[in-house]
């Protein structure tokens, strides 16, 4: 398979994110199924799929349904949900895979996938905070994912995404072999017009993004405050700057160093100014909160590799107490 047989795609959440990578992969003339509900899928069944990027309003042509039965097998699917959605996507994901399929998944936090083919003491180790029945990785066969970290903001409103900011993919196998597939996925998103680049690592990737947003994306939640605000504020940058380093000494211990302080993380995000975190902006539209596959698979990665995590669990307790009084976790 080339670039150019990525032919049929399918993105399996059509929010901020999926939209963005969907709406660029119309561009270069893939065949796009999407996989939506609600007035989601009325939107994008009546005008199609829209994109405003650098004062542009573009629209692409999809086929948008609540059934992936539907669409049959794809060549490339693009699951882009939140974490809370993925027991309900593997329900209904098997129709859109065959043998060669490749399941990228554009997604935060840690995948339930994390340690296939990562070697080590660790090899095949599921996580109970994403994966706790196995239905997950039973569903999707290790064998057709690829992971992909994604570095950009986007807002979106029923079939309508707004980019804001940032146009970095970062793709990669599990195992870190530098497979023809990633390659030729790669080259795709760059003619897609993604800044794409394979890594030899991609759970370093994974972690290293978790690292920023594992702490910030909850405080926001907990204070409704924007990221400007929880870094001005030195206690609380302080304790971001504690539950971070015990994040980087789980990411130590299973070989996934981080080579930075938190401070140096504090300073490139204060660089993006003041902005509203995806789970604040999920907190105010009464939608689940992720925080097992961001805080809580942190405790239990402590858990496994013996290292005490005290201001994780208080920054869980928090954030999943507040999510429960408003029903959202």
């Amino acid at each position: 398979m080339n670039s150019e047989n990525f032919t049929k795609v399918c993105i399996y959440g059509a929010g901020a994110i999926g939209g963005w990578m969907g709406a660029g992969l119309g561009r270069v003339g893939c065949q796009l199924s999407v996989v939506a509900r609600g007035v989601t899928l009325d939107a994008l069944c009546r005008h199609g799929l829209r994109l405003k990027q650098d004062g542009r309003d573009s629209t692409f042509p999809v086929h948008a349904s609540a059934d992936p039965a539907e669409f049959g097998v794809q060549d490339l699917v693009v699951i882009a949900v939140k974490a809370p959605a993925l027991r309900e996507v593997a329900r209904h994901i098997g129709p859109l895979i065959g043998p060669d399929t490749v399941v990228l998944t554009a997604m935060n936090g840690v995948p339930w996938w994390f340690f296939q083919g990562f070697g080590g003491r660790f090899e095949g180790q599921r996580l109970n905070a994403v994966d706790a029945s196995g239905e997950i990785g039973a569903a999707i066969a290790p064998a057709h994912v690829v992971g992909c970290v994604v570095h950009a903001s986007c807002a979106a409103t029923p079939g309508c995404v707004q980019h804001h900011f940032g146009n970095k993919l970062i793709l990669g196998e599990p195992s870190g072999e530098r497979s023809e597939r990633v390659a030729q996925l790669a080259a795709l998103l760059l003619k897609a017009g993604f800044d794409a680049s394979v890594s030899g690592q991609i759970q370093k990737d994974i972690w290293y993004k978790l690292w920023g947003n594992m702490t910030v994306n909850p405080i926001s939640a907990i204070t409704g405050a924007t990221t400007d605000l929880i870094l001005s504020d030195d206690l609380v940058r302080g304790f971001v700057s504690s539950v971070m380093l015990e994040a980087k000494e789980i990411g130590a211990r299973i070989g996934i160093a981080i080579d930075q302080q938190p401070e140096d993380r504090h300073t490139v995000t204060r660089k993006l100014g003041a902005f509203k975190t995806s789970m604040l902006q999920d907190l105010e539209a009464g939608k689940p909160l992720e925080l097992d596959a961001l805080v809580t698979v942190v405790k239990e990665l402590g858990a496994l590799t013996g290292v005490t995590t005290p201001f994780t669990d208080a920054l869980l307790g928090l954030s999943r107490l507040q999510a429960r009084v408003r029903g959202l976790y």
